[in-house]
């Protein structure tokens, strides 16, 4: 997708494939035939430049056709480099300017309970992300209201936009962070399908505060020359490095056959 549009973001959409994969296979309830089921649980990608990974999901699970994936950032198309919860099935919110994700999430997971619905809310959010201050108000609000249907995830890949989380401004000790606004908190490997499925079995079984996973990823997963770089962060694969990534990753460059 990125290489065909020619820019987006491949570090950090990688860092994601494995918690969306388990979400989505094994935890999500949704009904792509009827996106608006009201007991549907919801995803909010915070970090919205990540959302390529979101539409290969989505497609996947019969929102809209495969093959639409290659439209990505046209102007005639609906998949924009960020997520449009106007345009595109399957989208819970318009995310990309950063930070506001957990706010919105926080908002479906009250409606929830006031509604007596027993869906849950999951929200992606960025290492880099949580440097903003409204995350902050939000999970002070979420863990004041006892919010134990609501779950986010930290995709920790190490890197932001300009370099490192920790050179830019430090969030460690994240964990203890969270603990002390009174969220749940656990602590995993994000590209482990097993940590991650047990990690969600786990924030089901929380009861009156809300639940957050701290995922340990790695930035361009599964790309030899993109892993840890942020170089990637935010560009497209030449032609010679998008065809040497396919093979890394088991799949033949021609579209027809990774469609």
């Amino acid at each position: 997708m990125i290489h065909r549009a020619g820019s987006g973001h491949p570090g950090g959409a990688l860092s994601l494939v494995e918690i969306l994969a388990e979400l989505y296979a094994r935890r999500m309830r949704f009904d792509p035939e009827h996106p608006d089921w009201p007991d549907r649980d919801r995803l909010i990608l915070s970090k919205g430049h990540g959302v390529p990974a979101l539409y290969a999901a989505l497609a996947w699970y019969g929102y809209f056709p495969k093959e639409e994936l290659l439209t990505l950032r046209r102007t005639d198309g609906r998949l924009e480099g960020h997520p449009d919860r106007c345009r595109v099935p399957g989208i819970e919110a318009s995310t990309g300017s950063l930070g506001q994700g957990l706010s919105i999430g926080i908002g479906h997971a009250l409606s929830g309970r006031l509604d007596q619905r027993t869906y849950r809310t999951f929200v992606i959010l960025g290492d880099g992300e949580i440097q903003e201050g409204q995350v902050w108000e939000a999970a002070l609000f979420a863990s004041a209201h006892r919010l134990d249907n609501l779950t986010a995830f930290i995709d920790c890949n190490g890197f932001q936009l300009d370099d490192a989380v920790e050179k830019i401004l430090s969030i460690e000790p994240v964990a203890e962070k969270w603990e002390s606004f009174g969220w749940a908190v656990r602590e995993i490997d994000g590209h482990s399908l097993g940590e991650i499925e047990e990690a969600i079995r786990w924030a089901d079984g929380v009861r009156g505060k809300p639940s957050v996973i701290v995922a340990r990823t790695v930035k361009g997963k599964g790309v030899s020359f993109m892993e840890g770089n942020n170089d990637f962060h935010g560009r497209a694969p030449t032609d010679e490095e998008f065809e040497h990534a396919m093979k890394e990753l088991g799949a033949h460059p021609e579209r027809e056959a990774f469609l």
